[in-house]
């Protein structure tokens, strides 16, 4: 079985985005990205909403601009050709290489969680707290940055227990620390 992994940048008080969808705060320095082009490499398949799709658009023409440095281009070669599947009811097309999906998330992932192959990222916190309130999620990497927003998105879905285990902790130089769960 394919894990499903949640991996996102949150608050320290717990939040995605700020009250007015805010992300500017994520930014990571080059040792975190880096970071998260490695971690990208193990993904085999992206699921995501409308806005995470939206949002990381700009990486699918980012390597053939003649301005962007080689770390950013670098990712930008590893992110395109992962198969993404984008979830809207409001897009009419998608791009790259993405596939539009209407129907639903568990026979989504049921179907590709029995196939062979690397992990299944899951990404957008409205579809990742879906999976997670399904059941659906592996493995949690949360990225908690030293910054409180005091509301916002959420990165667990609210109302919702989960019991996980935890895996491993890196703190990096930004001071920004990965926490790793495993679901329990």
């Amino acid at each position: 079985m394919r894990d499903v992994i949640y991996s996102m940048s949150t608050s320290l008080d717990g939040y995605i985005a700020s009250p007015d969808g805010g992300i500017d705060w994520t930014a990571p320095d080059d040792e975190l990205f880096r970071f998260h082009t490695e971690q990208t490499r193990s993904i085999a398949v992206q699921l995501m909403g409308r806005r995470l799709y939206e949002t990381m658009l700009v990486w699918e023409t980012l390597d053939q601009e003649g301005s962007a440095s080689e770390m950013l281009v670098d990712f930008a070669r590893v992110w395109k050709p992962i198969p993404k599947l984008v979830f809207s009811r409001s897009l009419e097309a998608v791009e790259g290489n993405a596939r539009l999906v209407r129907g639903g998330l568990t026979e989504e992932l049921g179907r590709l969680k029995s196939e062979n192959g690397g992990a299944i990222g899951v990404g957008g916190a409205t579809l990742a707290g879906e999976a997670a309130r399904l059941g659906l999620v592996d493995e949690f990497r949360v990225f908690v940055y030293p910054v409180a927003l005091g509301g916002g998105t959420p990165f667990f879905p609210r109302e919702h227990r989960l019991d996980l285990e935890h895996v491993e902790t890196r703190t990096f130089g930004s001071r920004v620390v990965c926490l790793r769960y495993r679901a329990h």
